[in-house]
């Protein structure tokens, strides 16, 4: 079997949990951190040195590489895993996201979603059938359904009609997808802060088997709080024996708290996005690089980490790399910041394992 989730331990003071998930291009060991390639490429990384960082599965975005440079292309070129040569697990988003964050560009119906290109300004359709042409064109292991995410401010009435298309369109998606030994499919949970509509979503969603589950519509301007809530409420009600994958978030807390609440999978642009801003996560703190007082200090990065950055380079030299806008610079930061993440989630899965997950990660979990 190309895929397959394979439980080995649940927490026994939470609802975390331990689990190996496998496809067609490798093994990912859950809880884990994966890091964003939007245009087939994570921002400043080559592959060999991505690979030093233990990431064992990236994302890349649907809706980008439709309008550069085209999945046809990505096609003719062998698939995504040979167009940007990485050989590890890959999952494509629906594009929904970006589509539905064009909000003054773009036009809703039942059909799909028209907007007009803000590379070239000429005019696209994307459907739930068309997003999943285009994912099994781009040939990554996991894809999303196309999906409507309205904004966090979205009034219940907003909110369950996005939800209730949602599910009209997962059904398109799953007559659509031809690649089904090779793609799995994974459905996306929506419904606001709405605990009722998120239960409906969620029983809709079980009932159609799919092979893994996501939890959308967070970090889309809801508090801190309310995320939390939603996944503690959404996460444990998906099935056990399905990788359960939290989109776009990734700081300490939220990635703690949700494992706590039993998702496998996360994803997020902040280690390099905060890399090209000069800034380091260390020790689960936040460093801006820029700052004077790293001038003379010949420490590495973080003395305990293992990466090429740490184990090769100073404070000091970053903090001239940062000051200069010397592009090495953001490589490196970037390169440490993603091997933070992705320790940090090994970190929790050793916990898990050693019963001291609610020790060891105390000061993430109140």
């Amino acid at each position: 079997m190309k895929f397959s989730f394979q439980l080995q331990k649940k927490c026994c003071n939470t609802q975390a949990r331990v689990g190996v998930y496998s496809t067609p291009h490798g093994i990912v060991e859950t809880p884990r951190f994966m890091p964003v390639g939007t245009i087939a490429a994570v921002k400043g990384i080559t592959p060999a040195q991505l690979e030093t960082t233990e990431v064992q599965m990236i994302l890349a975005n649907t809706y980008h590489l439709h309008l550069q440079p085209g999945e046809n292309i990505i096609e003719k070129a062998g698939g995504l895993h040979k167009f940007m040569h990485w050989n590890g697990p890959i999952l494509t988003d629906s594009g929904g996201f970006q589509v539905f964050s064009l909000s003054k560009l773009r036009e809703i119906s039942e059909l799909g979603v028209t907007f007009r290109s803000p590379k070239d300004g000429r005019i696209i359709k994307l459907t739930p059938e068309k997003s999943i042409n285009i994912q099994n064109a781009l040939g990554a292991d996991v894809i999303m359904a196309f999906d409507e995410c309205p904004p966090g401010s979205a009034n219940y009435q907003t909110v369950e009609a996005a939800t209730n298309r949602t599910y009209r369109w997962l059904k398109r998606c799953i007559e659509a997808h031809s690649r089904t030994k090779e793609q799995a499919l994974f459905g996306i949970v929506q419904g606001g802060t709405y605990p009722k509509l998120r239960l409906k979503a969620i029983s809709s969603l079980i009932e159609l088997n799919l092979p893994g589950y996501a939890i959308g519509g967070v970090s889309v301007g809801e508090e801190p709080s309310l995320i939390q809530d939603i996944v503690q409420f959404s996460a444990p009600l998906l099935p056990e024996n399905k990788p359960r994958y939290l989109m776009g978030v990734g700081t300490y807390k939220e990635i703690a708290m949700a494992i706590a609440s039993g998702i496998d999978l996360f994803d997020c642009v902040i280690p390099t996005r905060f890399g090209r801003h000069g800034t380091a996560l260390v020790a689960g703190e936040r460093w801006n690089l820029k700052n004077s007082k790293f001038r003379e200090d010949f420490m590495p990065l973080d003395e305990e980490c293992t990466c090429y950055t740490c184990q090769n380079f100073t404070r000091a030299y970053l903090n001239h790399l940062i000051r200069s806008q010397e592009v090495l610079g953001y490589t490196l930061l970037s390169l440490h910041n993603i091997t933070e993440l992705v320790k940090f989630t090994q970190n929790i899965r050793k916990s898990i394992l050693n019963n001291s997950f609610i020790e060891d990660f105390k000061f993430w979990l109140t």
